[in-house]
C-alpha cells in the first residue's frame, strides 16, 4: 500500500511538472471581451521592421527593403543618404531608435544588414546618424559583425538603451548554430553592449578574455528579434526565435550563457532532434518558452495608465499566427497568455509611444495605434 501511495504521488508530481511545461499551450486563449481596438495611422507600408518617436511626436519607420520613412503631419517622407543595405532573406534595414537624450544630441541609431568587411555576403551592423532636412548626416558605423555570409537567416536585430545610457543590440547566429553562439571569439548569436559612441565599456564581461569579442554582453542566442527594458525594474529582457518550438523569453545578465544550441525546447524543422537536453549547468533557463513557436518579433512592457488592465504586462508580436500576444507576469514569471487582435497580420514590432499609447507595426499594412473602444 505504501509503495502504491509513493507511486501515485510520483505520478501526480510528474504530471504537474509536465503540465507546467505545456502551460504555454493550454493558456493560449483568445480574449473574447477586449476593451481596445486598433486605428491605422500610417497606411501602405511593406515590412515596417522598426519605429521610434522623435520629441515632436513624428515617427521614424524602417522598411526592411532599405528605406527610412519620416511620418510627420500626416505625410510620409523618405529620408535621403541611407546607408547601403544588403537585403537578403531575413536581412535588410532592421531596427531604429532615437537616443534617450535626442533633444540635446540629435543621434539616431539603426541596425541593418551590411556587406562591408571581408568575405562575400553580409552581417549585421550598427550605425548612428543625425538628421538635416530629411537627410542622414554625420553617419558613424559603430559596430559591424565579422564573418560575412550569404546565408539569409538570423540577423537579429533589436536596439535598446538602458537607464545608465548603455546601448544594447542583438545579432542572430546567422544560420551557423554549431559555431557562433557558444564561441565568444566570434560574432553572432550574441547580445552586445556599447557606450553610445560605440566604444567598449571597460566593465563588459569579456574584456579580459583572450581573443574575445569584447562588445559581447551575453551569448548562446539563436535569433533575438525582441529586446526591451523592463521599466519597473530596469532589467533587460529579450525574446528569440527557436527552431520548431522553443521560442524563448529571457532576462539578460552580463556574461551569461543562454544555451543555444546545446539546450533547447525545440527540434529541427524536419522533426528530428538536434539536442537531447533542455537544461545544463552553467546555462540559463528561459523565463518562458513557446511550444509551438509563434515566431515572435518586437516586444514591450506596458507601463502606461492608458491601459490599466495591461499595466505590467509584456506585449509580443506573432509573425506566424498574425496576432499580438499579451503575457501576464507574476514575480517575473509568465502566468497567462492572451491573443489580441487575431488575424491583424504579421506583427513585426510593438512600442509604447511618449504619449502613452501603444503602436504596432504590421507587414503589408502599416502602423496601428491601440485605442479604447469607449
Amino acid at each position: 500500500m505504501k509503495n502504491l501511495q509513493c507511486l501515485l504521488f510520483f505520478s501526480i508530481t510528474t504530471l504537474f511538472s509536465c503540465a507546467q511545461q505545456v502551460e504555454s499551450e493550454i493558456k493560449a486563449v483568445s480574449n473574447l471581451d477586449i476593451q481596445y481596438t486598433t486605428e491605422l495611422i500610417v497606411p501602405e507600408l511593406n515590412i515596417p521592421w522598426g519605429m521610434t518617436f522623435l520629441p515632436d511626436e513624428s515617427l521614424l519607420i524602417t522598411e526592411k527593403t532599405g528605406d527610412i520613412i519620416h511620418y510627420k503631419n500626416g505625410q510620409k517622407i523618405s529620408l535621403e543618404n541611407v546607408p547601403e543595405v544588403y537585403v537578403r532573406g531575413q536581412g535588410g534595414l532592421l531596427d531604429i531608435i532615437a537616443h534617450p537624450d535626442y533633444e540635446n544630441n540629435g543621434w539616431i541609431y539603426i541596425s541593418y544588414s551590411s556587406s562591408k568587411g571581408e568575405g562575400k555576403g553580409g552581417n549585421t551592423a550598427i550605425m548612428r546618424f543625425k538628421l538635416d532636412n530629411n537627410t542622414l548626416v554625420e553617419k558613424e558605423l559603430l559596430y559591424k559583425a565579422e564573418g560575412n555570409t550569404k546565408k539569409g537567416q538570423h540577423w537579429g536585430s533589436r536596439i535598446v538603451f538602458d537607464n545608465e545610457g548603455f546601448l544594447y543590440f542583438s545579432i542572430g547566429d546567422r544560420g551557423n548554430r554549431d559555431v557562433n553562439p557558444q564561441d565568444i571569439t566570434k560574432d553572432c548569436g550574441k547580445i552586445y553592449r556599447l557606450h553610445d559612441d560605440g566604444t567598449i565599456p571597460t566593465d563588459n564581461p569579456f574584456v579580459n578574455e583572450e581573443n574575445a569579442k569584447t562588445a559581447i554582453f551575453s551569448y548562446g542566442h539563436r535569433n533575438p528579434q525582441g529586446l526591451t527594458l523592463n521599466p519597473f525594474t530596469g532589467a533587460l529582457w529579450n525574446h528569440e526565435h527557436g527552431p520548431k518550438g522553443g521560442d524563448e523569453i529571457n532576462i539578460i545578465n552580463g556574461g551569461t550563457n543562454y544555451g543555444w544550441p546545446v539546450i533547447s525546447y525545440g527540434i529541427n524543422y524536419d522533426g528530428t532532434a538536434f539536442t537531447e537536453i533542455t537544461e545544463k549547468e552553467g546555462m540559463e533557463q528561459p523565463v518562458f518558452y513557446w511550444v509551438p513557436s509563434i515566431a515572435p518579433s518586437g516586444m514591450t512592457f506596458v507601463s502606461s495608465e492608458n491601459y490599466p488592465h495591461w499595466k505590467g504586462n509584456i506585449l509580443v508580436g506573432s509573425l506566424k499566427f498574425e496576432y499580438l500576444e499579451r503575457l501576464l507576469l507574476e514575480n517575473e514569471k509568465v502566468i497567462k497568455r492572451e491573443k489580441l487582435f487575431e488575424d491583424i497580420g504579421r506583427v513585426r514590432h510593438v512600442i509604447q509611444g511618449p504619449d502613452g499609447y501603444l503602436y504596432i507595426a504590421v507587414e503589408d499594412k502599416g502602423i496601428y495605434k491601440i485605442i479604447s473602444k469607449n
